[in-house]
């Protein structure tokens, strides 16, 4: 695929970065093309388990990111209304040791711009700022991309990595269509030294029957990011990433949970929250035809509850490269094995973030239940549960111990 025109990317988000980087390493060119007029490199934290620093590793961009990663020591959950702390799931040296990688959490825009720069200073790769797709099209020797000025591109391959409102899905799904999953997201980012009693080494993760709070260090530990997950089936559809939202409804999200959580948040309600609505996908049909297809968000978006949705997009990315690599010249066969690789896996973090998010908000009396398991069982016990998950590793390397 070397001598063939450059594979288009649209989307500049982690997934589209990071597949460039992955063919790149492959020796594969390819173009970014992205709506905005410059990178984004704000956001909120992302959490990184295993699995996705192993494709980061694969890329070759762990060791630029590690300065600005957190490593926590645990997840610590913790009953929100009482402020008991019902388990201490252990992170650090002991999940590093079991899947032969470390969990990070980093903030997003950390993670954004060391893959920017990254592709910025790879010659296989080519980046288009403020070219948002109006329309696609395919013959049976290439795929044709336009914006809305009538700018036309055309390549081997179009890959949509354009995020949960892809343009590029709307054109080979028409029908499909995000839906509200009544819920909310609300995030900002505060100064450890301001941040007591959040700023520990751990992800802390409060639960409560209408809302739950999680909590981690970013940026070596420097900044608490923050993020309040509640239950609002009649909230207003928010499609981006940055609304605000006023102090008010920030209080309200929080009632119920116990004083020092709700102090410690209450004493920055002034900052600059930010809140997106959260989002389904029904199942699409395919997420390739022909020489198009779709990665991350785009084909199969995550909820948040197993903070999943970068590792997925990464791990996309990987495997995407591969097939394109393995399959040579024959792009629409090396499509059709990547979504057969990936589209199970897929469906099964989707199913099991959904169903965490339930256990998560579950109310009396079903939530003593949870808590008594909670309390009662062992930390590594409950870890080894997400073993499947974390295992993951690039093609062609073995899978680790615990997989």
């Amino acid at each position: 695929m070397t001598a063939l025109a450059p594979i288009l990317i649209a989307g500049g988000g982690i997934g589209g970065m990071a597949l460039a980087l992955a063919l790149a390493r492959r020796g594969i060119r390819s173009t970014v093309l992205e709506r905005q007029p410059t990178p984004a490199l704000t956001g909120a934290g992302i959490q990184l388990g295993p699995n996705g620093v192993r494709a980061l590793q694969c890329l070759g961009v762990a060791e630029a990111l590690r300065p600005c990663t957190g490593v926590p020591e645990a997840i610590e959950v913790v009953a929100g209304a009482s402020g008991r702390r019902l388990a201490r799931l252990p992170l650090g040296a002991w999940v590093a040791a079991r899947h032969g990688a470390p969990y990070w959490v980093a903030h997003r825009g950390d993670l954004h711009a060391v893959l920017a720069e990254a592709v910025a200073s790879e010659p296989l790769i080519g980046l288009r700022v403020g070219f948002e797709v109006a329309a696609v099209a395919q013959t049976p020797h290439a795929a044709i991309v336009a914006d809305a000025t009538g700018d036309r591109l055309s390549g081997p391959i179009l890959v949509g990595a354009d995020g949960l409102w892809s343009a590029v899905r709307g054109a080979l799904a028409p029908g499909s269509a995000p839906r509200a999953a009544g819920a909310t997201a609300t995030r900002t980012v505060i100064p450890a030294g301001e941040a007591d009693p959040l700023a520990t080494r751990a992800v802390g993760v409060w639960l409560g029957p209408e809302a739950h709070v999680v909590h981690y260090p970013v940026r070596q530990g420097n900044e608490i990011a923050v993020v309040v997950i509640a239950r609002e089936p009649e909230a207003g559809q928010v499609r981006g990433w940055d609304a605000g939202v006023d102090a008010g409804r920030l209080q309200h999200r929080l009632i119920g949970f116990h004083p020092n959580l709700v102090q410690a948040l209450g004493r920055h309600r002034h900052r600059p929250w930010r809140e997106w609505t959260l989002y389904t996908l029904p199942p699409l049909p395919a997420w390739a035809h022909g020489r198009i297809v779709l990665l991350g968000d785009a084909a199969h978006p995550m909820l948040p509850y197993l903070a999943q949705g970068g590792a997925l997009a990464l791990e996309d990315a990987v495997v995407l490269a591969d097939c394109l690599q393995r399959a040579g010249p024959d792009a629409p066969a090396a499509l059709a094995r990547f979504q057969a690789l990936r589209a199970a896996r897929a469906r099964r973090v989707q199913a099991a973030s959904l169903r965490q998010g339930r256990i998560y908000h579950l109310a009396a009396p079903f939530s003593w239940a949870r808590d008594a398991v909670l309390a009662l069982a062992p930390g590594a016990w409950l870890m080894a549960g997400y073993d499947w998950l974390y295992a993951w590793n690039p093609p062609g390397r073995p899978p680790s111990e615990a997989a």
